[in-house]
């Protein structure tokens, strides 16, 4: 399974034959300067949550590759106030198969306001199952207790991707603690140094890992890896 790092929060994940975005936000962050957003293939587009730095490219993306765009309720309904059509509205708890492969929505500890200020809805996180395999996206996420269900419905998780720039979700230590919970040895880190409030040593993070006997990778803006 391909993964792709766009920056920040936005990745990619290639599984079962389709391009699966995540929380495409790729104009407004100078580090991925360089990635070309038209580009981006997509055939479904899942979003964690209504922040700018998580929905901002979504629109575009949408409208130009016909995108199905997976999200809750309420992000739903603001999208297609923006003229979407192929919208797929979620929520906390629930579960669908689609073309891909299956997804089940968590729970995430955040906020999640939309662009205009208008109400974002419950933020998540997924638990995907496609190929074979068992991957977690936690969104944007304080540590929480409610990690440890993951193993419930993911007893063989294959790679956890989590945030780890601090001040607006974990730090290092608490995704450290969120990989213990869900059963992770392997973690991919998003939503860090992006912005001077997230700003990290990447190697000091990896080094912390491997300490606690986990493996963090931080591939760079454009970079595809194998998961």
């Amino acid at each position: 399974m391909k993964y792709t790092y766009y920056g920040h929060s936005c990745f990619s994940l290639e599984m079962n034959g389709k391009h699966v975005l995540f929380d495409p936000f790729i104009s407004g962050n100078e580090l991925a300067g360089h990635i070309q957003i038209d580009a981006i293939p997509a055939d479904f587009i899942l979003i964690s949550h209504g922040h700018a730095d998580h929905i901002a490219d979504a629109v575009v993306i949408a409208q130009r590759t016909g995108a199905t765009v997976i999200c809750n309720w309420e992000v739903a309904g603001w999208l297609q106030n923006q003229g979407l059509t192929n919208v797929h509205p979620m929520n906390t708890g629930g579960s669908r198969a689609f073309d891909f492969g299956k997804v089940k929505c968590t729970v995430a500890q955040h906020s999640s306001g939309l662009p205009d200020g208008s109400y974002g809805g419950n933020p998540m996180g997924f638990l995907l199952f496609a190929e074979g395999k068992q991957l977690y996206y936690s969104g944007d996420t304080s540590l929480t207790l409610d990690m440890q269900l993951i193993p419930k419905w993911a007893p063989q998780l294959d790679a956890a991707i989590l945030p780890i720039g601090d001040n607006f979700t974990m730090d290092v230590a608490d995704a450290i603690d969120a990989a213990t919970m869900v059963g992770a040895q392997k973690v991919v880190g998003v939503h860090y140094n992006t912005f001077g409030y997230i700003v990290i040593d990447p190697e000091n993070a990896k080094n912390d890992f491997k300490t606690a006997g986990k493996e963090l990778l931080l591939p760079a803006i454009g970079e595809t890896i194998e998961l």
